[in-house]
């Protein structure tokens, strides 16, 4: 489906064009398993000479799909699908680093986040260097190393809601010859675009406001095709010299603007297999079909709510770019004219014991390990997701022990007052 159609097209149109007499809506390939005629047409799949379906780890139909219309959206030129937004985080990471190289990656990020690149990933013998979102260029250049791949950053972090300066970001990756990798799940292509802004790859958390409705945990890695690997090839030699698992083909003069997307498809799908299934695919494809709607009434209702909690006495401080005094909130007008996201985060005088006391009085909102789905949720990070970060790194992630997070739904911004008031006063 080709560029020129806005976003709200795209979200209902992008990714899949039925022929004469197909399905009008997007069927779901519920098969392991492809038939071939003959033993050569297989082979050719197999040595990625042709395209094709063969196994569904690989790649699937309905998957693909749903993929082509997030690129759309993105305007990147190729995107996969994993099992979760945590796998795409690691197979954004592990396409172009191995054991004895380095990334470098904002401390703002979600708490899940946080753990793989500096537990987990250091086990595979790949270290991290966390920096403030907020540093200067010559304090994150100063993070870098010789072996240093990547530069990582979330456009609006999970819980704590700094805006990245996506063009600073892209900025000092680039002078030092590596690809910004951005997690851009909270604002959705719907509200922010980072390739616009120098990005080059984009990852998601789908199981957010793109599948919108809690019912299918997912993630997206989309590849921007602008980042010359050739030009740096000494630092990516999984993408720019042969791989011997094919028969040494080179994903970068086999696949041009599509090697690093592919080689992430065709290697480490095939390897680790953290795929999405069709069916959550197809589910998928639906919340994207009323992003756009959906994004809009977030954004109005948080809006409504952070200007609600700002004016009232019981709450010690609210963080919300959309509000005239907010630190991210010129930013924010640079990034997302548009609106960030339904997510703010606050804290009530009286600090953590009032906030539990106050989460566990609403009853519309409801306590859950979850943000941003059509219905208003509420969650404490320190006693949840992050509960196995010390109080020390904690603040570190900016996560104060008294913040509430709070993802405003798509009801009545009077109704989710309404509860919050009453909370409050309970």
């Amino acid at each position: 489906m080709s560029q020129q159609f806005k976003p709200e097209t795209l979200c209902v149109q992008a990714g899949y064009t039925p022929k004469k007499g197909e399905p009008r809506v997007l069927p779901i390939y519920q098969s392991t398993t492809f038939k071939y005629d003959t033993s050569e047409q297989m082979a050719r799949l197999f040595d990625l000479e042709d395209n094709g379906y063969f196994y569904t780890r690989l790649q699937n139909p309905t998957n693909d799909a749903v993929a082509a219309k997030i690129a759309a959206l993105e305007g990147g030129v190729g995107a996969m699908l994993t099992a979760s937004g945590q796998a795409a985080n690691f197979y954004a990471i592990f396409n172009i680093c191995q054991a004895g190289d380095h990334f470098v990656s904002s401390s703002c990020i979600y708490g899940g986040t946080f753990n793989l690149f500096g537990v987990t990933m250091k086990k595979l013998g790949i270290e991290v260097t966390f920096i403030h979102p907020d540093s200067s260029e010559e304090e994150i250049a100063a993070a870098f190393r010789p072996n240093t791949k990547a530069l990582f950053g979330e456009t609006i972090s999970n819980p704590t809601l700094e805006i990245l300066d996506i063009e600073k970001f892209a900025r000092v990756a680039h002078q030092q010859g590596v690809p910004l990798i951005v997690d851009n799940t909270f604002p959705t292509p719907i509200n922010c675009r980072p390739f616009e802004w120098g990005a080059d790859i984009v990852v998601h958390s789908t199981t957010k406001y793109m599948d919108g409705h809690a019912t299918s945990v997912g993630g997206v890695i989309v590849d921007s095709g602008n980042f010359d690997w050739d030009a740096h090839a000494e630092k990516f030699p999984g993408l720019c010299t042969p791989d011997e698992s094919y028969h040494g083909l080179t994903y970068t003069k086999a696949f041009g603007k599509q090697a690093y997307i592919t080689k992430a498809t065709a290697q480490l799908m095939r390897d680790l297999g953290s795929i999405q299934s069709p069916q959550n695919a197809f589910l998928l494809n639906l919340g994207l079909e009323t992003l756009h709607l959906r994004m809009a009434q977030h954004c109005k209702n948080a809006q409504a709510v952070a200007e609600y909690l700002e004016k009232n006495d019981k709450v010690a401080w609210v963080n919300y770019a959309g509000l005239q005094g907010n630190k991210y909130h010129e930013l924010a007008q640079k990034y997302m004219p548009g609106g960030t996201c339904g997510v703010i985060s606050f804290g009530l005088k009286g600090g953590r014991d009032v906030s539990i006391k106050f989460m566990d009085s609403l009853k519309l909102a409801a306590i859950v390990t979850h943000v941003a789905d059509a219905r208003t949720c509420v969650l404490h990070p320190a006693s949840h997701t992050h509960r196995q970060l010390t109080d020390e790194q904690l603040m570190a992630a900016g996560v104060r022990p008294d913040l509430i997070r709070f993802s405003v739904g798509i009801e009545s911004a009077e109704d989710i007052i309404a509860d919050i008031e009453q909370a409050l006063n309970a």
